[in-house]
């Protein structure tokens, strides 16, 4: 298995390698353009400088609950106690009262649709206690995914000295979010709603969700300080970009910076997934247990390319006409070799064991010649 997962590890190597260098009329200083399923990135610009990130820090906030929900600690039902110190958050709230009574559910909506500071530690305090003990968690969530220019203060974006993050970090939290908890959706593609049984109306604060083709979330946040930031996210033809934008001059500037990123994606490359024009047959293994082990691709087959290239590709199957045992499931047999109409290669799929087989004893291989003779006679 270690071999399984070093290959895979090589594999993702040939896809994350950085696309072809453009340049894009963008007013931020800092930005950058991913790819959900592979991580690619598309363009980036300064994107490792520390900045402060306003209220698209939720995304951490958010990942954490949905992470929270989906492993069974949490529920959208569940209903949170407004404290004190959540009521006392200023900026973007839904003016939570102390001890009001608000499920998951609504909270997390109105964290999403307009950025509720208050429902945003509500939710904080619902699973770490405080927003102290919150803001740890999400510091060591950040360690986790590599979000090395990272350093969170308080669980909303409110100006604090030391609370900065990246472009590149912000696109990582947010593929994070959107490829592991996809439920995300019903509340970030929200365009208008209300709490409160229609008491409280919600508009989102991200202008695309209505008027960009796709648009699937993700965040905003601006103050004095950070400028206009914006995590953008849509999804086309099955591809999903991530389109960060840092310390735009205007709210218009970051939507149209994101827009620019976003239709360059969509317009210069798309996803294949690439699989053997045949269907693999079983491989004669020697001396082990079983006769023959099933071939399997890898499932992570799909490549990001250039739309120019997708629909050239040539793919050739390399495996051995017999393999030793003993093997285990997920050891290398061949590869899968792709190559572009100009015989470049465009990427190497391992093809693995789709079954563990062990070396057959003396004893069994006694048995064996026992049979074959009685057979014979």
């Amino acid at each position: 298995m270690k071999r399984f997962f070093a290959l895979l590890c090589l594999f993702s190597l040939v896809l994350c390698v950085p696309a072809r260098a453009v340049e894009l009329d963008l007013n931020a200083p800092s930005a950058i353009l991913m790819e959900k399923t592979t991580g690619t990135v598309l363009y980036a610009k300064d994107e490792h400088t520390p900045r402060e990130p306003a209220s698209v820090t939720k995304i951490m906030t958010i990942l954490l609950t949905m992470e929270a929900i989906d492993g069974g600690l949490l529920s959208y039902d569940d209903v949170v106690t407004g404290s004190a110190h959540a009521s006392s958050m200023g900026g973007s709230q839904i003016w939570l009262k102390e001890g009001e009574k608000m499920t998951v559910r609504d909270l997390l909506k109105a964290v999403c649709v307009v950025s509720g500071n208050d429902a945003a530690v509500a939710l904080g305090e619902q699973l770490a206690g405080s927003e102290a003990a919150f803001v740890e968690k999400m510091n060591a969530r950040a360690e986790q995914l590599g979000m090395n220019d990272t350093h969170f203060v308080n669980a909303t974006g409110l100006p604090a000295a030391g609370h900065v993050t990246s472009a590149h970090d912000i696109a990582v939290m947010s593929r994070e979010l959107i490829r592991n908890h996809p439920d995300v959706r019903q509340f970030t593609t929200i365009w208008m709603d209300s709490l409160r049984d229609g008491e409280s109306m919600l508009v989102n604060t991200n202008k695309l969700i209505r008027f960009y083709d796709g648009a699937t979330g993700l965040k905003t946040g601006s103050t004095d300080a950070a400028g206009y930031c914006l995590s953008a996210t849509a999804e086309r033809g099955g591809m999903e970009l991530i389109a960060v934008v840092m310390k735009g001059r205007t709210s218009d500037e970051r939507f149209a910076d994101a827009r620019a990123m976003l239709d360059y994606g969509f317009a210069t490359y798309t996803l294949v997934t690439v699989t053997p024009d045949a269907a693999l047959a079983p491989l004669r293994v020697v001396l082990g247990e079983r006769n023959a082990v099933q071939p399997v691709l890898t499932p992570d087959n799909v490549l990001l390319l250039e739309k120019s290239a997708a629909g050239a590709l040539q793919k050739e199957v390399v495996l051995p006409d017999a393999v030793d045992a003993p093997m285990e499931r997920g050891d290398r047999l061949g590869e899968l070799r792709v190559t572009g109409a100009d015989g470049s290669t465009v990427a190497v799929l391992p093809i693995l064991a789709g079954e563990s087989v062990a070396r057959v004893t003396w004893g069994q291989m006694f048995h064996r010649l026992l049979k074959t003779a009685f057979c014979a006679e």
